[in-house]
């Protein structure tokens, strides 16, 4: 079984030092741009008149209003994003909101008819970071992405090790070998609490089952996704005890992003008074789902569009009492598409 890592570990190495959680900084480098002559003629300006008159979305107002700043991080498997986390930076409360979104998120593009293009994973292949972004935003409710930022497995030891190790609390012997692999792959990790080097972090994130399938995650990917959720907050706790800068000049050779290390480092620089307290993670509200496009029959994750709306209201702070109403808009906006 050929599988390389999955890995979104160090997108929070990256995370914490690449942006940190510094958003609290973006306030203060972010200048919004001069105001520009409007060349809009007069029926345009009425067709907007027009349609700035009909009530908002509460939900769409939120966002409009707020400082957050939006995250995509994406663990590469070659041209695969393997695994994909939105992460919000709230500079008024000093506070990240994270989401693990599944790979297997079932999403449609037209055009893209087979099983295995109907993949949220599947999108960089064809879109790229953008259309990833897109992507996300669209599964989210039209909340905006603002930046990505990827990693491969390549980088991963050595932003582990420029950490010192991450502990973890390893949930079960990991033991798997595959010869097949290139070099092949050997696993053995042992149970309980301890620190691991780059080298083991990428196995950890890396792995599924044991060679006889008899241990394992039992919710397979969303196991998974737990697992590697601990692992981030540690990987943050620690790099929130370090000299962030330094983390960051180390990890940035290991990224691929559309911030620039300016902003980076200033970024970096308001993340110290964030702490592991103020850093919550979820995942994607959706059920597992087997679907049969063709010949083939894959497993997808299906994500409730509803739950997902009121995950985001929450971050947002939209009262709950305004759901049904921003659902009533969202549905509208439907129809007239």
């Amino acid at each position: 079984m050929k599988q390389f890592i999955k890995i979104f570990s160090i997108a929070f190495a990256c995370f914490a030092l690449a942006i940190g959680a510094g958003v609290y900084t973006y306030s203060k480098i972010y200048e919004p741009p001069e105001e520009q002559p409007d060349y809009t003629d007069e029926k345009e300006r009425e067709e907007e008149n027009a349609e700035a008159d009909k009530p908002k979305d509460p939900f769409q107002i939120a966002i409009e209003s707020s400082k957050r700043v939006n995250f995509l991080l994406m663990g590469m498997e070659g041209a695969r994003s393997d695994t994909i986390i939105f992460a919000s930076f709230d500079p008024k409360g000093n506070k990240v909101d994270m989401i693990s979104v599944p790979r297997d998120t079932y999403y449609y593009t037209k055009g893209y008819e087979s099983g295995d293009l109907r993949k949220l994973n599947a999108v960089y292949g064809r879109s790229k970071a953008e259309g990833t972004k897109r992507a996300v935003e669209e599964i989210l409710g039209q909340v905006p992405v603002h930046h990505y930022i990827m990693v491969d497995y390549k980088g991963v030891e050595k932003i582990v090790d420029s950490l010192g190790g991450v502990e973890v609390n390893v949930p079960f012997h990991m033991d798997y070998y595959d010869p097949a692999d290139k070099p092949p792959l050997r696993i053995d990790i042992p149970k309980g609490k301890q620190v691991l080097n780059g080298e083991q972090s990428v196995k950890f994130l890396r792995y599924r089952h044991n060679s006889d399938k008899t241990v394992g995650y039992p919710d397979g990917d969303l196991g998974r996704i737990r697992a590697q959720q601990q692992f981030i907050k540690s990987a943050i706790k620690k790099s929130l005890s370090l000299k962030i800068v330094n983390v960051v000049k180390t990890s940035f050779d290991y990224v691929r992003t559309d911030v620039s290390l300016k902003d980076a480092l200033g970024y970096a620089a308001g993340a110290i008074g964030i702490s592991v307290d103020d850093i919550s993670m979820t995942t994607l509200p959706g059920v597992a789902e087997d679907r049969t496009y063709g010949r083939t029959t894959l497993s997808y994750f299906i994500h409730d569009p509803i739950q997902v709306k009121e995950m985001m209201m929450k971050i947002y702070e939209v009262p709950s009492e305004n759901l049904d109403e921003s659902q009533d808009s969202s549905n509208e906006n439907k129809q007239n598409d």
